[in-house]
């Protein structure tokens, strides 16, 4: 026998075999269709017994196996049944004529036979005859499972006549012996006569009856026949037959213990079994897998499996009633394998039984749950010389070995047995190699090698099975998809191997292995989508997450100029309303998960928003990625796909990505797709392990406007700093000189699809540094600004002029616009935009005054204002007051200047807002005042600087050097004291008249004080002035006054008027002054000296006309 049948089991022993072939020219499809009706009938009642035939059908069998049919009973073939078509009746003669003849194949062990007629009708289709039967067609064919019953009864039949014939003791006859077909040679001469002859035919007998037995059904009887044999057979060293004996008795022994059989994948049997016609020339092959059918098809493994122990036995005690003492334990089943396996291993041409005493007993063992003993088993059966193998039986036997292996659970063991007989598919031997097979059975490895076809199993935890191995058999996963002509499921594979191998490549295997890629992708660019194999395997796509290796993700905010701000009257509206109850747990659990995920900032409809990754590359090579871009969901987004190049091996990397949402809602990050090496990637965030994102949710605001800023100044390095942290958008930066003026021109320019509805403009000065002041930051339309920085000038001395603070220094000012602006969906939302420009100002030393003073003039209504300059620039500049002579002045050099002024009425200027009640603080009411003194005083005396090299001008300031008393000298008395001669207001000029004529002098006095002054003494005091610093007071005889030298004046209301009249009478020629002095009653002392300034009068005395 040199056909094994891999698929054998103990159970096996206890069936007939039933041979079911075609005959003539029968189509797979019609033959296979009538083989799976036969062979349902797997198991048929005996009548009148409570025995049961098991039956066990082979399409092909080869007949040399047929011979072993006296070694063991269920290898014989006992029954036949054939199909063929016959479609006339001139053709039945014919057609019966190779029934015949296929009878004849196995005539020698033959029972019966039947012979299956589909087509022919007519006259001999209705002649009744036991051996044929006829069907019109094959759908007309309700009887054939009938048909098969009868026909298993008439095998019955003639089983039990010879089990009760050889079982029945005859002394008298003489038994003959039976043999296997090597040993027929080897027993011509032998002494027939002999007592060792005889127990060896006896022994052989009983083994042959105790087979009968079973397979009719009588277990007891067959057990008894078993033990009587071993005892023969052992006394008689015959070690083949009684190998078949323990054989034997173990199988009757496990027909006891497990009714539900040992056969393990059943239903694997039964689909080969009942597989289509398009794999049924696989079975016309020798040595090709045959249908099993189960004896005993209520009990399943999965029923079985819950009513078994550890060690397979059925735990119900009642079951054990009945059974016979003779029964072999479990353990002692196992001992008898082993023994009955050294028996057959004495004889080489025992191979084939000895192959399938290890399979039968592997499959009892895995019952058991034995696994290390079956495994020896099966290592003994891998090292079984049988004859010379075919290439595809070499493939079958390495699968088998493999399914085993599996069925005791060693299933990196089953994977490598099974990947052998992939590479057996495809030996060099084989002149058309069947690379699809190879593929598929390389494909089952997988699991034993703890390989998944899944990218997200390798995520997990750490590495699981030999890195090594599974390379290389990714590297034949490849091989053998090329060579079946299917370029997808090589890139599959591959990418598959670079994504989750990559840590224990080396460094040329990595470029060997990109190099290959990229080849296959030139051809066949590699999908996201899953691929699907024709036995309906589905092949997950394979997402590069490691080229590169992302360690961050973070959703970046808008620029600070751009990012959308809520009006604080409509913060309060979007609160949900959908729940009753003020506190709910759920709700507030689900919120809280939606705010860890969800980010405290928006992105607006319509604008670029970022995503920044950190990622690196492990390559040692560039790696260039391409149409980069993110996954999103929620909104509708377009995604602006971005390409980059990766050094070798780089550290961490800072790749934004960029899109714009065309919806409103809440957008969800989900990811990002790449192509790499030609192969289409979506990387979800949750499938990459030790990710850091802080947020991947954020919510998507209607459309706003976008205003851009420009400016006449250039953009400024320095970034402004407010104390409230605020960004600021665009920063520029000036140098001017203290005192000089700027104009800043700024432009903005809506560059959104969404128009500007509303727009406000607020300014800002920060903290000036180093005593600076702002003159004016006016707004001008339309938005044009003026910042004219001065230092503030205050008394210093000259021999501090290096310390802090002081005007020689430079120094900075910042200021800060802020447009508030919004428009569009956005703005019916009550959202808007704050556009922020930065100024930085750097302010070189011009002029500064270091002392102030006054001297009186010639009129009471002017006085002169003494002002020392000192230019701090470094260049020579000029210094002009009301644009009269320019005083120069070198670098460094301080030089005197005076003022003609007029004097101030102070009382005249408008109230500031603390006078109006707004302030009650006094000290800051009068800092107020004098601050709003020092401006009128500033504007009005216009002192300017030039600095003739660079062209630059500007204005030089005596705000903060005026004091008090300064300022009282330079402010108009509120009583106006006005003095005429002879009609003429006189103040500055000299007044004329002859000598000898009386003039007029009119005294008037002006209230313009908020209260009632006087009344009031004058006494006028002429005298002459020597021009050498001598007044001459005794001018009696030159002057003489009509009338009395006092003048009095009554009180005069507030804005009231008062006048005296007097007259003098000149007796000589010459220059004389009068000199008026104020006597005051008591509550006039109240008033301040500097209210009764009157003015000097100047008379010039001429001769008399003639």
């Amino acid at each position: 026998m040199s056909v094994p049948d891999y698929m054998q089991c103990a159970e096996d022993h206890q069936t007939l075999l039933v041979a079911v072939q075609p005959v003539g020219i029968v189509s797979e499809e019609n033959f296979f269709r009538v083989y799976k009706r036969v062979s349902s009938v797997s198991q048929v009642s005996v009548r009148d017994s409570q025995r049961v035939l098991y039956i066990r059908y082979r399409h092909h069998y080869p007949p040399e196996n047929n011979e072993w049919g006296d070694f063991q009973t269920h290898r014989k073939v006992v029954g036949l049944i054939t199909v063929t078509d016959c479609f006339s009746a001139k053709d039945w003669p014919q057609t019966f004529e190779k029934f015949r003849m296929q009878k004849e194949i196995y005539g020698s062990t033959l029972y019966d036979s039947r012979l299956f007629v589909f087509g022919l009708r007519g006259e001999i289709a209705e002649q009744p005859r036991t051996d044929v039967a006829f069907y019109p067609s094959y759908e007309d064919s309700e009887t054939v499972e009938k048909r098969v019953e009868d026909f298993i009864e008439s095998l019955f039949i003639v089983l039990e006549s010879k089990r009760l014939d050889r079982a029945t003791d005859k002394s008298g006859d003489k038994i003959p012996l039976l043999c296997v077909p090597f040993e027929k040679k080897d027993f011509v001469g032998l002494d027939t006569d002999s007592r060792h002859y005889k127990k060896r035919c006896q022994g052989r007998m009983r083994k042959h009856v105790g087979d009968l037995c079973l397979q009719a059904g009588a277990l007891q009887d067959s057990l008894v026949h078993y033990h009587m044999s071993v005892e023969l057979l052992r006394s008689v060293n015959d070690f083949l037959w009684l190998g078949a004996a323990l054989e034997g008795l173990c199988s009757a022994s496990v027909v006891c213990h497990y009714p539900g059989g040992t056969g393990g994948k059943t239903g694997a049997r039964r689909f080969q079994g009942s597989s289509l016609p398009a794999e049924a020339s696989n079975r016309h092959r020798p040595g090709a897998q045959e249908v099993l059918i189960d004896p005993d098809p209520f009990f399943s493994p999965s029923r079985l499996a819950g009513a078994l122990t550890t060690n397979g036995i059925n735990p119900d005690t009642s079951a054990e009633i009945g059974r016979a003492k003779n029964c072999l334990s479990p353990e002692d089943i196992i001992e008898k394998y082993k023994e009955a396996i050294s028996c057959y291993s004495k004889y080489k041409n025992a191979g084939v039984i000895e192959l399938e005493a290890c399979v039968k007993a592997v499959r009892v063992l895995a019952i058991q749950k034995r696994s290390m003993e079956a495994s020896e088993f099966l290592q003994n059966a891998v090292y079984i010389n049988l004859r010379q193998l075919s290439e595809e039986e070499k493939i079958q036997r390495y699968s088998i070995l493999s399914e085993l292996y599996e069925l005791i659970g060693f299933h990196r063991k089953s994977a490598f047995f099974k990947r052998v007989a992939a590479m057996q598919c495809v030996a060099p031997s084989i002149s058309e190699p069947g690379w699809r097979a190879c593929y598929k059975l390389l494909l089952e490895t997988l699991p034993g090698y703890s390989l998944s076809l899944d990218p997200k199993d390798f995520s997990k935890g750490a590495h699981r099975g030999w890195a090594a191995v599974q390379v290389r058999l990714l590297h034949e996963l490849v091989y053998a998809s090329r060579r079946m002509g299917n370029p997808a499921l090589s890139v599959r594979h591959l990418s598959f191997l670079l994504q989750t191998m990559l840590d224990f490549l080396s460094d040329q295997e990595k470029k060997d292995v990109t190099q290959s890629l990229e080849n296959y992708t030139s051809k066949c660019p590699g999908t996201a989508e899953p691929i699907t194999l024709p036995d309906g395997l589905v092949l997950p796509p394979v997402p590069f997450t490691r080229l590169p290796i992302v360690r961050r993700v973070r959703l970046l905010n808008l620029p600070a100029s751009l990012r959308p701000r809520k009006m604080k009257s409509l913060l309060g509206q979007n609160v949900s309303t959908k729940s009753p109850f003020i506190y709910s747990p759920i709700i507030a659990h689900s919120r809280g998960e939606e705010r860890s995920k969800k980010i405290d900032f928006q992105w607006v409809q319509g604008d670029v928003c970022e995503v920044q990754l950190m990622v690196y590359n492990p390559m040692p090579f560039e790696l260039r990625v391409e149409n980069m871009g993110l996954l999103t969901s929620g909104v509708e987004f377009e995604s602006l796909p971005a390409a980059l190049s990766l050094p070798a091996e780089s550290g961490l990397y800072p790749v934004t990505l960029v899109g714009v949402p065309r919806t409103t809602g809440t957008i969800a990050v989900n990811g990002y797709h790449t192509t790499v090496f030609g192969v289409f990637s979506d990387c979800l965030l949750d499938d990459l392990p030790g990710i850091k994102a802080g947020g991947s949710t954020v919510e998507v605001i209607p459309a706003l406007p976008r205003l851009q800023i420009s400016t006449s100044l250039p953009r400024s390095a320095h970034s402004l700093q407010p104390s409230s942290g605020a960004e600021i958008s665009t920063n520029v930066s000036v140098q001017l000189y203290n005192g000089e003026t700027q104009q800043l021109v700024i432009k903005l320019e809506n560059i959104g699809m969404e128009p500007l509805e509303k727009l406000e403009v607020t300014s800002k000065i920060l903290t000036t540094k180093d005593g600076i002041s702002v003159s004016g930051f006016p707004l001008c339309s339309p938005f044009r600004q003026v910042a004219r920085p001065r230092v503030e000038s205050r008394p210093v001395n000259p021999t501090e002029g290096s310390k802090p603070g002081d005007p020689g220094h430079t120094k900075t000012l910042e200021a800060i616009l802020h447009f508030k602006y919004s428009g569009g969906p956005g703005h019916s939302e009550g959202y808007y935009r704050n556009l922020s420009l930065g100024l930085h100002v750097d302010v070189e030393p011009s002029v500064f005054f270091t002392r102030v003073s006054t001297l009186p003039a010639t009129s009471s209504r002017q006085c002169h204002l003494l002002l020392d300059v000192c230019n701090s620039a470094e260049h020579e500049l000029t210094v002009s007051a009301r644009s009269e002579d320019e005083l120069i002045l070198r670098a460094g050099e301080c030089q005197r200047m005076a003022i003609q002024v007029d004097k101030f009425n102070f009382e005249s200027f408008p109230a500031s807002p603390g006078e109006k009640g707004q302030c009650a603080n006094l000290k800051q009411l009068e800092e107020e005042r004098q601050e709003a003194r020092g401006l009128e005083i500033n504007s009005k005396l216009d002192i300017r600087w030039r600095i003739p090299s660079l062209k630059r001008t500007g204005e030089a300031s005596v705000e903060g050097l005026l004091s008090q008393l300064v300022l009282e000298h330079l402010q108009l008395a509120p009583l106006q004291w006005d003095v005429l001669v002879d009609g003429q207001l006189c103040d500055c000029e000299a007044a004329a008249c002859h000598v000898g004529d009386p003039i007029s002098l009119e005294v008037r006095l002006t209230n313009r004080s908020p209260r009632s002054v006087g009344p009031f003494a004058l006494t006028v005091v002429p005298f002459q002035d020597h021009q050498n610093g001598v007044h001459n007071y005794d001018l009696h005889d030159a002057i003489s006054f009509v009338g009395s030298s006092t003048f009095c004046l009554d009180a005069v209301q507030p804005s009231g008027q008062s006048a005296c009249l007097g007259a003098l009478l000149f007796l000589y020629t010459g220059d004389f002054f009068l000199h008026i002095r104020c006597h005051e009653d008591g509550s006039g002392k109240e008033l301040p000296q500097s209210w009764f300034c009157l003015p000097s009068v100047h008379v010039r005395a001429l001769q008399a006309q003639a």
